[in-house]
């Protein structure tokens, strides 16, 4: 074998073992059964966009989800194996993880919604639909957290109003101005870590307003077809509190241009 010949086979060793080490993260099984959807119960902050008080019934299938976002490495990997394109990166701005080597383990953000698209198709998975995220996050929860009806630097990496930490007068990311390493929070009850801050999520679907009524309950959970705008998830650490909540449904365009999505991350779904 010549030495071209055995530097390619040498090549496709190291990208198979990069695609293990993707394939090997964590994810979690949601079960089958209907859910709650929309406007939690006692919440006045929502939208008419998230229906009425007490939410629509949706019911959702059985799926799996990733116990974390994706990592700054993870999504190197993905760039790596020829997959996935750089994002914007730490030398662009500042709240851009993918470059900053202290930030591995960090979420990977400032991703535009094609570029989540395409880590999720290497891994064999998907952007999860807005009814699976939601269902994920509440975790068997009504309440507009799973954990009650407020939340705080204790439950989540946001800016809730209050707590500072090593930069100066900055409530972002709970005082740190930046993202947190994944998993800095406690899990849900389904074991799944930041569902809520640290990085907002986009989500499979175009945006509808009217889409839990008129589609999820219907059983199309991967509708609307088209739009104009993707939807978003989870608030971020940058973001308050009102943003954070289960039912909240932030909208993004899904190409930054010329703009910074330093709040925006992701995680992958996979069907059973």
């Amino acid at each position: 074998m010549n030495i071209k010949a055995l530097y390619g086979l040498l090549l496709l060793v190291l990208l198979s073992i990069s695609s293990s080490l993707v394939f090997s993260a964590e994810r979690v099984t949601i079960p089958s059964g209907s859910f709650q959807m929309g406007c939690s119960i006692n919440d006045n902050d929502c939208d008419v966009d998230e229906g009425p008080k007490g939410g629509i019934a949706v019911m959702v299938k059985e799926f799996m989800i990733d116990k974390h976002e994706v990592s700054v490495s993870e999504y190197r990997t993905c760039v790596e194996a020829g997959k996935c394109t750089i994002p914007k990166d730490h030398n662009r701005n500042k709240y851009c993880n993918y470059g900053d080597d202290s930030r591995n383990d960090h979420p990977v953000n400032c991703v535009d919604w094609a570029e989540a698209k395409s880590y999720c198709d290497f891994v064999d998975g998907r952007l999860p639909y807005e009814a699976e995220w939601e269902k994920a996050a509440r975790a068997g929860s009504k309440m507009r957290f799973p954990w009650g009806q407020e939340v705080s630097c204790k439950n989540a990496i946001l800016d809730d109003g209050k707590t500072t930490g090593s930069v100066p007068n900055e409530g972002d990311g709970c005082g740190e101005d930046r993202t947190w390493k994944r998993g800095s929070r406690a899990a849900n009850k389904f074991g799944l870590y930041d569902m809520y801050g640290n990085a907002g999520e986009w989500l499979y679907n175009w945006y509808s307003k009217d889409a839990i009524k008129q589609l999820y309950a219907k059983g199309d959970l991967a509708g609307p077809t088209e739009g104009r705008r993707k939807l978003v998830h989870g608030g971020s650490w940058d973001e308050n509190r009102v943003n954070l909540r289960s039912s909240f449904r932030n909208v993004k365009n899904p190409v930054s241009g010329e703009g910074i999505y330093g709040s925006l991350g992701f995680r992958c779904a996979y069907d059973k």
